[in-house]
């Protein structure tokens, strides 16, 4: 694979990145990253704690630099983080960069997934379900406006969510 073959993976929390882009990078056999986990290994810490202690703009910055290492690599499959998009530098690395994807979900699947999860410092609120739809909102004209190609992996099982994505990207990459 060359750089303008890495797959980068976009979408709320919940759409199911981590668990698609593993089995891609396997179907590939090429690595995979996870920003997040990136900046997890990095730090020493958990995301929320880095929520905690520097807040959603300070988290932002550190993810902001783990998107520029992680573009530079080649042949990857990276998973990002749900808000990576927010920021127009990471948009135009990932464009630059890779073929992205963006697992589009249902508010209703992405709650049921995430109902249990201590580990998401933005549903930490009263109203989970007022707090994704807002993120819908906000995220989802961004997740549009860099993506190659959208996947609904709400009704599909992942082995099939990762056969479009194959399909797609190898019809494009001829």
């Amino acid at each position: 694979m060359t750089r303008s073959e890495n797959i980068y993976l976009v979408g709320l929390m919940g759409a199911g990145k981590t668990t698609i882009g593993r089995q891609l990078a396997r179907a590939l056999s090429v690595p995979f990253y996870d920003s997040d986990k990136a900046i997890e290994e990095r730090t020493g810490v958990d995301i929320p704690t880095i929520f905690e202690f520097e807040g959603e703009e300070g988290f932002r910055d550190r993810e902001q630099k783990m998107i520029q290492q992680l573009t530079q690599m080649k042949g990857i499959v990276l998973a990002t983080g749900g808000g990576a998009v927010l920021r127009e530098e990471n948009r135009r690395l990932l464009k630059e960069n890779g073929f992205i994807v963006y697992l589009q979900c249902s508010v209703e699947r992405i709650l049921e997934r995430t109902r249990r999860d201590t580990q998401r410092p933005l549903l930490k609120t009263d109203n989970p379900r007022e707090r994704i739809e807002t993120l819908f909102t906000q995220r989802e004209p961004l997740y549009l406006s860099c993506a190659d190609f959208k996947v609904d992996t709400g009704v599909m099982q992942s082995k099939e969510v990762v056969s479009r994505i194959l399909e797609e990207y190898k019809s494009v990459n001829r």
